[in-house]
This record gives structure tokens, C-alpha cells and sequence, in this order.
């Protein structure tokens, strides 16, 4: 039978004449465990520096409309700016004060012929004597005095819309109407009485009528003041061009210039201060 040496004490294997195994240098699992170790602890960094200058990134390219919280610490937490201010109610004030002018054009006048003057622009503000620099229409309030009969104003009431002499506090009330861009056409104007009905030509005679929201009534509500000299204006219709409001037998009618009779008398009119 073979001879069976028992193998060496693992304490001590040279006290026997075994030689240790020098095959594997020692330690060599420790360096590779330790090795993969490191490597991942790199790329664990590497990946951090990233990620911080990746949200660094995308805070300083945020939208002007909305900001990114100093906090965050994810691309998915946002937080929203408050809205703009808007302007401040002076500027707002400003804004519903501006007055829409009536470009005055080469239609006929009702002195005869077409105006030879270019285009300018008529306020209500400069109608009335003043120097251009009050409130816009949403908040004037005019009254309509005849030229060739300067006693005599507008006055709503019955639905038509007549020339009469002023008088108490009720004739103040209803001669007195509050200008506004015009409905069919911002750079005219419209007028509105105090019941909020609007002043309309319909079968050529001024009513003072509801807005029913079709555009037939704003254009029958919608006249261009264009200038007639001495501060006074005639009032154009927007859907009838070469036709005027002027005052009949006391009666204000819409009619075709006329260059001759007491028409260009007649058609011409100042917008002065509100009666109420």
C-alpha cells in the first residue's frame, strides 16, 4: 500500500518539509475587491458633478415667465413666479382716457365742394373750445349746440332726437350725452344718452335707440366729426358717406350735403361742455 503522509499542520507546513503554494501572489482577491471599489467610487463622483452642473444648467436657462427654486433638487420641482403686476391704475386711466379722433377727409363740406384742407383730426375736446387735453370720450360728456342756433341743443326724448332751447334740470339731463369711439369705427365717435341707449340715424331721422349688437345699428350709431371752422364740426355717417346730420324744422335728420340754402348753417355743430 502506498505510503500516506499526512498533510502538514495549515499553521505551520514548513516544520513537516512542505513548502508553501507560490502559484498566486497573496493578497491578489483583496486588490481586486478593493480595485472595484475605487473604480466605482470614481464613477459615483463623476455622476454627481454631473447631475450638479446639469441643474445648474437648467436653473439659469429657465423661462423668464416662471422661476426654479433655489431648494430643488430634481429637474421635476419647479415653482411658479407670481404674475406681472399689471400697469398702475394711472397708466390704466390713461389708457381708457385716449381720445379716438375723426380723420377728416376730402368728402364734401357743407360750405360746398370737397374741403381743401388735408387730412386732420377732430376731438370732442377741441370741439368744444378746449385745448385737447382732457379726458378722452369714454368719460366726456358733451352737449350738441347748434351754430346757427346757439340756445338750441340736442335733446333725447320720445325717441327722436330734436333742437330745443335749454331749460331745467331734466332738458340738462337729456341733452347731455357721453362720447365714445365709435362703434363701427374706433377713430369716430358715438354718442350715448344717460339711460345707455345710443343716438341712431334709422329712415334718416336721429333716434335714441338700444344696441341691439347688429352691425347695421353700429353703423347708424357711428358719425365722423369733421372740421368746419370757428371750432365747430359736421357729423358724417359712416354708412351713408357724403351725408350729414343737420337740424330741420327742429328736427336733427340725417341728409345728402347740399351747397346751397341753410344747410352748411344747419349741419354745423359744436360738441361744448355737458349740460348735467
Amino acid at each position: 500500500m502506498p505510503d500516506n503522509k499526512s498533510r502538514p499542520s495549515p499553521q505551520h507546513p514548513w516544520e513537516d518539509g512542505w513548502a508553501p503554494d507560490t502559484s498566486r501572489t497573496p493578497g491578489t482577491r483583496r486588490l481586486w475587491i478593493a480595485g472595484v471599489l475605487a473604480v466605482a467610487t470614481v464613477v459615483a463622483c463623476v455622476a454627481a458633478v454631473a447631475l450638479t452642473d446639469r441643474s445648474a444648467d437648467e436653473q439659469s436657462a429657465a423661462p423668464a415667465g416662471r422661476t426654479v427654486s433655489g431648494k430643488e433638487t430634481s429637474p421635476g420641482l419647479i415653482s411658479f413666479g407670481s404674475p406681472p403686476v399689471d400697469a398702475s391704475p394711472s397708466a390704466s386711466a390713461a389708457r381708457e382716457s385716449a381720445s379716438p379722433s375723426a380723420s377728416a377727409s376730402s368728402s364734401p363740406s357743407p360750405g360746398g365742394g370737397s374741403s381743401p384742407h388735408p387730412p386732420a383730426t377732430a376731438s370732442p375736446s377741441a370741439s368744444a373750445g378746449g385745448s385737447g387735453s382732457g379726458p378722452g370720450p369714454a368719460t366726456v360728456r358733451r352737449s350738441v349746440r347748434s351754430v346757427n342756433h346757439p340756445g338750441h341743443y340736442w335733446r333725447a326724448g320720445g325717441g327722436q332726437v330734436r333742437l330745443e332751447a335749454a331749460g331745467g334740470a331734466e332738458f340738462r339731463a337729456d341733452a347731455t350725452f357721453t362720447v365714445v369711439s365709435g362703434l363701427a369705427r374706433g377713430s369716430c365717435l358715438s354718442f350715448r344718452t344717460s339711460d345707455g341707449t345710443y343716438l341712431r340715424h334709422r329712415d334718416f331721422v336721429l333716434r335714441a335707440e338700444a344696441d341691439d349688437g347688429s352691425p347695421l345699428f353700429r353703423q347708424d350709431a357711428t358719425f365722423c366729426a369733421r372740421p368746419a371752422g370757428s371750432g365747430a364740426v359736421v357729423l358724417e355717417s359712416v354708412n351713408f358717406p357724403g351725408y350729414f346730420l343737420r337740424h330741420q324744422d327742429f328736427q336733427v335728420r340725417l341728409q345728402r350735403h347740399q351747397s346751397d340754402g341753410p344747410y352748411a348753417a344747419d349741419s354745423a355743430f359744436r360738441l361744448v361742455e355737458g349740460l348735467a
